[in-house]
């Protein structure tokens, strides 16, 4: 039996930044060529389950791909993005910066990097559980998938966020053994186009 599970997170392609609501922000025109980069990187990797947060920019990047090879998407709310807060902010930077150097600083009505590790991780042990020696693709998003990062490699912060922060899309695989984390890879799209 094989108990090897890959897990390919994608970040989402270019969204539309002038949609503030978290849910519905669509993928740009460029956001939508540029998901046909994610489709032909997944194509030879035998995907068998596709997840993604709920939301519409994380799910339209895995589309093409799923359409194709006739997965459904199921949707898993805790893939979902960090929420920043009830208002647009318009210093992210500083914003970002401050969360990293304190995994526990959030605004009001927010989450911290804390509370969006913690959930992603506890909905990775259940896709783990539940699809052990699967390949799997997960539609995700820059800082929830940062956080996963870090969960495994602790070496990875704001530095390494903010290198990867306009890399749209963006997929790391997640290898493990018997649901016991192996590696991780990181695959920059662009670089061979």
């Amino acid at each position: 039996m094989n108990n090897i599970t890959v897990v390919y997170f994608v970040r989402h392609a270019q969204s539309n930044f002038d949609n503030h609501d978290d849910l519905t922000r669509e993928l740009t025109v460029q956001g939508f060529r540029d998901r046909k980069l994610v489709t032909d990187f997944l194509s030879d990797k035998n995907i068998d389950v596709a997840l993604s947060s709920p939301y519409k920019r994380a799910v339209d990047t895995i589309k093409e791909f799923t359409d194709i090879k006739n997965l459904p998407i199921q949707i898993i709310d805790d893939f979902r993005e960090r929420k920043v807060g009830n208002e647009w902010i318009d210093d992210f930077n500083n914003f970002c910066k401050k969360q990293w150097e304190n995994f526990d600083f959030k605004l009001f009505n927010g989450e911290s990097l804390k509370d969006v590790q913690c959930r992603n991780i506890c909905s990775l042990n259940n896709v783990l559980k539940i699809h052990n020696g699967k390949n799997i693709v997960v539609g995700s998003h820059g800082t929830a998938l940062s956080t996963v990062i870090n969960y495994f490699d602790n070496s990875f912060g704001y530095k390494e966020f903010n290198e990867i922060k306009n890399l749209m899309p963006w997929i790391v695989e997640f290898t493990f053994d018997d649901n016991k984390y192996v590696k991780i890879r990181k695959y920059n799209l662009f670089e061979n186009t």
